[in-house]
């Protein structure tokens, strides 16, 4: 995540932190997932495949996790990052996220 889009979505009120400040680069999939569950924060990452592997994996052991919003990379500008966010923000509620996986995709709407 950008630090971009870090600050656009903090500006916002949105309680963000991305993988570097958090410690956690080089870490595995798993963990970084698991370290967002255990901060009750939904995971935002570019790597659709292995994030899209991992969620159902997770689910079919059993586990549950924050959530996950995936995003093909480039594909948006930080701004349209940034509504398409807050507007899944404003969708669905942390409850309604937990054990979901959203993509920010389509032309109008988010999955």
């Amino acid at each position: 995540m950008s630090r971009a889009l870090i600050r656009a979505l903090q500006a916002r009120g949105m309680d963000v932190a991305n993988a570097v400040d958090e410690g956690m680069i080089g870490r595995s999939d798993r963990e970084q997932l698991e370290y967002a569950t255990s901060e009750d924060r939904v995971l935002y990452s570019f790597n659709v495949g292995d994030f899209h592997r991992l969620h159902t994996q997770v689910l079919a052991e059993g586990r549950s996790h924050a959530g996950l919003i995936l995003a093909s990379q480039q594909r948006f500008s930080v701004g349209e990052q940034m509504r398409r966010i807050l507007r899944l923000s404003r969708e669905l509620s942390p409850e309604e996220m937990r054990n979901r996986i959203e993509f920010l995709s389509g032309a109008d709407s988010l999955a």
